[in-house]
Parts: C-alpha cells; structure tokens; sequence
C-alpha cells in the first residue's frame, strides 16, 4: 500500500495510476491525516464496454433487431447547401 499527500499526488497522478492498474492500493493524506483510499477497479468493472455499463445503469436502451441497410451509406443524389467546414468557416468570420 502506498501513501501519497494530496500536493504529490497531484504532481504525479499519471505515476500513481500506473501503480493502481497494476494492482496497488493509494492512500490520500491532508497534513499526514489519511482521508481517502485509491483502488484498482473490479474485473466487471473493469471490463465492460462504456456502452454496457450504460446499459446496465438504465441510462441508454440498447436496439433490437438488425440496422436497416439504408442506413449503412450515405444517401444517393446531389449535395446541397454547404459543407460542414464551410459552414463552420463562415460562423467563425462573422464571430459566433
């Protein structure tokens, strides 16, 4: 188990996360006072995809059933109206 003051541990996140993704526990101190504990993530956890930890909150309902094949490419026809860089040029030029 490690110990780091919240100043160092600022410092040096990136270092502390490496050692919690291999396995090790972080405690935080205030002032020498130990005041939060950093841990590595559960296999479940860990693991699933941000699509099913969605899911499993009730934040997104997955589809059923197939994508239609007309969505799979791009609409036939002419392009009309501007590009999405052009259009972004031109509300940047007038500052919005």
């Amino acid at each position: 188990m490690v110990t780091a003051a919240i100043a160092d541990l600022k410092a040096r996140l990136s270092a502390y996360l490496k050692q919690i993704k291999a396995g090790h526990e972080v405690i935080v101190t205030d002032r020498g006072v130990p005041v939060a504990k950093l841990v590595p993530l559960e296999g479940k956890e860990l693991r699933g995809t941000r699509r099913q930890r969605l899911v499993a909150a009730g934040v997104l309902r997955p589809g059923r059933g197939a994508l239609r094949k007309s969505l799979l490419s791009p609409p036939k026809g002419k392009l009309t109206g501007k590009s999405v860089l052009d259009s972004l040029l031109e509300e940047r030029s007038e500052g919005r």
